[in-house]
């Protein structure tokens, strides 16, 4: 006699039914809602044990196994957890989002409807100057007299951009023509599903610090306050592996053998020959992005730079 399958009831994530639908303030307009979920962190456990099949259930405990996936790249089991979101973002931090394709989005059109009446402002603090050494950062803050004057400008701005889509609307011209010169500081909206291996690669790239402070204020927002919720195992492994792991490359990795054994020669010798201790013709080390970062890690771990 064939066997009944076995009745399953969904998996139900107390913490984060809690914040279902609740908005979450970002920026001055923005928010983000969790509309739905699928999976917690015993869905990731499911998804890797069942290759070994029932008799290996208990060889290893739910956090065990979830912290030795992540930390392995064990990827596949993350991608049985789903979650759903809706965002109000502005769209120049939205254009970053989306390049993250592994998802499913929908987003509000301006073709069919009225674009959003908000757009992101800068409070007179809040104007941050180019970085010299990164041309897609930023470094350190404009003063404030400047910043108040420019505020000024750009609400300025945002009130004549807005009076110009709207006229045009009342003219009766198309709505996929009349946004055409909305600045990119207005907010859109989407509704934005994806799996949870993949929303964690999104946020160690979104949670850096060197990220753009916009969209870093949703990341944080969405790991700390949601993701956190949801898969707090998943979470702490992600925390100590992703976010909080120093990573070496084997020249890296040559180069801290050779401090360690206290032969700072050897590890010049090694860093040179991979072209990072080039002089200018001013007589200086030239600037090279891979040193200047092992130089951060070595301070992080108390090591001597040994050039």
């Amino acid at each position: 006699m064939e066997a009944r399958p076995e009745k399953l009831s969904r998996p139900r994530v107390e913490a984060l039914d809690e914040i279902l639908g609740k908005s979450f303030k970002v920026l001055d307009d923005g928010f983000i809602r969790v509309v739905d979920y699928m999976g917690d962190d015993a869905a990731i456990v499911q998804a890797a044990r069942v290759s070994y099949g029932a008799g290996t259930k208990k060889s290893s405990d739910d956090r065990g196994l979830i912290r030795y996936l992540l930390r392995h790249r064990h990827t596949t089991p993350f991608e049985m957890c789903v979650l759903k979101l809706h965002v109000r973002v502005p769209m120049d931090a939205w254009r970053q989002w989306i390049r993250h394709r592994m998802a499913s989005t929908n987003e509000s059109s301006t073709r069919y409807s009225i674009a959003i009446d908000a757009s992101q402002k800068t409070a007179p603090d809040q104007w941050r100057i180019q970085a010299k050494d990164n041309k897609q950062g930023s470094s350190g803050w404009l003063d404030g007299d400047a910043g108040t004057e420019l505020t000024r400008q750009e609400a300025e701005f945002h009130d004549t951009a807005r009076a110009l889509y709207n006229e045009r609307l009342e003219m009766g011209i198309a709505r996929e023509q009349a946004r055409k010169d909305l600045p990119l500081c207005t907010y859109t909206e989407a509704y934005w599903k994806m799996d949870l291996h993949n929303l964690l690669h999104f946020l160690a790239l979104r949670m850096d610090p060197h990220a753009q402070l916009e969209i870093r204020e949703y990341a944080n927002i969405i790991g700390r306050e949601i993701v956190a919720n949801w898969v707090p195992l998943a979470w702490e492994a992600f925390e100590d592996y992703r976010m909080g792991a120093v990573v070496f490359s084997r020249i890296e990795h040559e180069v801290i053998a050779a401090v360690g054994a206290g032969d700072h020669e050897k590890a010049a010798s090694i860093a040179s020959e991979a072209g990072w201790l080039k002089i200018g013709k001013s007589g200086k080390v030239l600037r090279n992005r891979e040193r200047q970062e092992l130089e951060a890690k070595l301070e992080r771990l108390n090591l001597t730079i040994p050039w």
